[in-house]
């Protein structure tokens, strides 16, 4: 099979799965390409409530298919950035599901997304200074909000790899779990996710990564969703709530 990126969407939940295994999951500049109006495909169908990122077998991503870079490194690092700008702007809850190597523009993607679960014995890189490449200031950015400027300068100045115990420790990843529990784990919380307000975590989504224009916009979506009252009837008739609102499709 051709390096691709493979996705399905199961109750609710796209799951996009980075496929090139001879490479150890390598980005190569289709899928790079790929990537953004596969993610605008899954934004706009209502049907979708999560989203999961993974790699194919026992690794996430090694980052860049080196290959790429032979010609233009500047175009293969703006198809690159536009990537992860699509998936840091998906407008849904994204998981990044993690076994193995997380390096480079993995890590890059695994970055962009909202959480990020690991499997025991992953390892985590940035490593554009074994290669004299100047790291994007949007992932450099990025990088530094997720793990502090202190940790983001230890993972940018060496490249070195750090295991899922200093991942968690420096807020890199969110949940570590053992051999073999990390695809019931996700599972299970993308569960939790698609049962809850898609208003409130849109809204949350924005305020978290900093906008800071829509706080009026989402004041009259809230008065105007009916959730806020279906959450709290729910919660007095102890049932499960029934939202209504959806991510619109644009704007």
């Amino acid at each position: 099979m051709e390096p691709q990126l493979l996705h399905s969407v199961t109750d609710s939940v796209a799951t996009v799965v980075v496929h090139h295994p001879a490479k150890r999951n390598a980005m190569t500049a289709a899928m790079w390409r790929a990537l953004p109006p596969l993610l605008d495909t899954l934004a706009a169908d209502p049907g979708v409530r999560a989203l999961v990122l993974t790699g194919e077998g026992g690794t996430f991503c090694a980052g860049a298919d080196i290959s790429t870079l032979r010609g233009s490194p500047e175009e293969a690092q703006g198809l690159a950035v536009r990537a992860e700008d699509a998936l840091a702007a998906f407008p849904k809850p994204t998981l990044a599901a993690i076994r193995g190597h997380c390096v480079g523009g993995g890590a890059q993607l695994a970055a962009a997304c909202d959480l990020r679960f690991a499997e025991e014995g992953a390892l985590f890189g940035v490593t554009p200074a074994k290669l004299g490449v100047v790291y994007p200031a949007s992932a450099t950015r990025r990088l530094v909000a997720l793990v502090g400027p202190a940790t983001a300068k230890y993972l940018l100045f060496s490249g070195e790899l750090i295991d899922t115990v200093r991942a968690l420790r420096t807020g890199l990843v969110d949940e570590v779990l053992p051999a073999g529990e990390l695809g019931k784990r996700v599972a299970e919380f993308t569960r939790v996710l698609v049962s809850r307000s898609q208003l409130t975590q849109a809204a949350a989504k924005e305020f978290a990564n900093g906008r800071t224009d829509r706080d009026a916009y989402w004041s009259a979506q809230a008065r105007g969703s009916g959730d806020t009252a279906e959450g709290v009837a729910a919660f007095l008739e102890r049932r499960p709530p029934r939202f209504t609102w959806g991510v619109p499709t644009s704007g």
